[in-house]
């Protein structure tokens, strides 16, 4: 079983080991055993020397990493800075720049900022239909301050942008449902 991450330290600490690293992506990818993404058999057997797996069907490019077929392919990052960076996208409330990236997992801000719009990319890809039932959401970050918006657009939301920011102040907790 795998620990909770609750803090960027702790996903450094446990993303530090290739093999967690591994056995995360691989749990999360294929959660019914491993299968080839190029056409699908389950029969592969996993190459520990080259850290790979090899494929039994007779086709190009039988051997695959966990990468292939990602957004993690042809990167020549580790998976240990991809998960940090997940991690820390995922759980900003408020969204993270390039810069945040940079200097919490040690690459530069042109490598952090592709990762970036990699991660973001990935996150906007799935099924349109996200949210089914009752919903909740806390912590809601919702629009920014009136004085940096136009001054057209400020006349024209007005009472719309009171809303969000006596929301965001009194810590709104909305609740929606699937119409």
């Amino acid at each position: 079983m795998e620990p909770e991450l609750n803090t960027l330290q702790d996903a450094i600490v446990y993303f530090s080991d290739p093999v967690n690293c591994r056995n995360y992506v691989v749990a999360r990818r294929w959660p019914n055993g491993v299968t080839c993404p190029r056409c699908g058999s389950d029969k592969v057997t996993f190459l520990e020397n080259y850290n790979r797996w090899q494929c039994s069907t007779r086709h190009d490019t039988r051997q695959f990493t966990v990468k292939t077929g990602t957004i993690f392919e042809d990167s020549p990052l580790g998976l240990d800075k991809w998960l940090a960076a997940m991690w820390q996208v995922v759980n900003c409330k408020n969204g993270v720049s390039s810069y945040e990236v940079h200097r919490a997992i040690g690459v530069t801000q042109k490598t952090a900022w592709f990762m970036d719009h990699r991660i973001r990319h990935a996150l906007s890809m799935g099924t349109i239909n996200k949210l089914s039932g009752q919903i909740e959401a806390d912590e809601t970050y919702i629009g920014g301050k009136a004085r940096n918006m136009h001054g057209r657009e400020k006349a024209s939301q007005n009472h719309w942008n009171r809303r969000q920011r006596q929301n965001s102040r009194d810590g709104h907790v909305g609740a929606w449902r699937e119409r």
